[in-house]
């Protein structure tokens, strides 16, 4: 089991409201889930929670047999570097460094060394040019800055891969790009998934699509 979440509970400081509420929960290895619910539901807490970004007010979230609220912030961010990849909606690339610079900064934070060579290879089969790698990322296009934030988010090799509604700002055409893409890109790592979005026709091709608001108690009328 890659990922495994008992009795988590989750509210933020100074408020008593009770944001999750989610008794059990689990993925596989280089499993595929997609996560939906509207506006407020909770989704964003629950990706900090498995990031290590928030640490749980009750219960535990183990990954590789690791209970994260064990580890000091420290150790979450280094483990977070090390097993978990993160597309984020608007990219959040560092807008004046180059392509392959966002992915050696990256590489740094999960304590990898010279990973020129491992980068150039990533981007170019994520069909970006390689005369576009050096460029600013401030200077790429929407298509050019989502396939540096793929391998970005992949170049650690992490075993989980989170994704942040990051087709939100994107066009049709972009966004079946996206997919496609990350698509690829998984079946050769063998990386597991978890997609979030309200836009439930993106999961065309994920086997196991959930509902927030299924697996969290928190709020639910009796």
């Amino acid at each position: 089991m890659l990922l495994s979440i008992k009795d988590l509970r989750f509210h933020y400081p100074g408020d008593s409201k009770v944001v999750l509420d989610i008794p059990q929960w689990c993925l596989s290895a280089g499993e595929q889930v997609f996560l939906h619910g509207p506006s407020g539901a909770g989704k964003s807490t629950f990706l900090k929670l498995l990031a290590g970004l928030l640490v749980p007010s009750g219960g535990s979230i183990t990954m590789l047999g690791q209970p994260l609220q064990a580890l000091r912030s420290g150790q979450r961010d280094k483990w977070r570097a090390r097993h978990i990849g993160f597309v984020f909606q608007q990219f959040n690339l560092v807008p004046y460094l180059s392509g392959r610079d966002n992915i050696r900064l990256a590489a740094h934070f999960g304590g990898k060394g010279d990973v020129d060579a491992a980068a150039t290879a990533l981007l170019t089969s994520l069909g970006l040019d390689e005369k576009l790698h050096r460029k600013p990322a401030a200077e790429l296009s929407i298509g050019q800055q989502q396939r540096v934030a793929i391998a970005r988010a992949l170049i650690n090799q992490p075993e989980l891969l989170i994704v942040d509604e990051p087709t939100s700002a994107l066009d049709a055409k972009n966004r079946d790009l996206f997919m496609a893409l990350l698509g690829e890109q998984l079946a050769e790592n063998n990386t597991a998934l978890i997609f979030v979005s309200h836009d439930l026709s993106l999961a065309n091709g994920i086997s196991r699509v959930e509902s927030l608001q299924d697996i969290n108690q928190a709020g639910r009328v009796n």
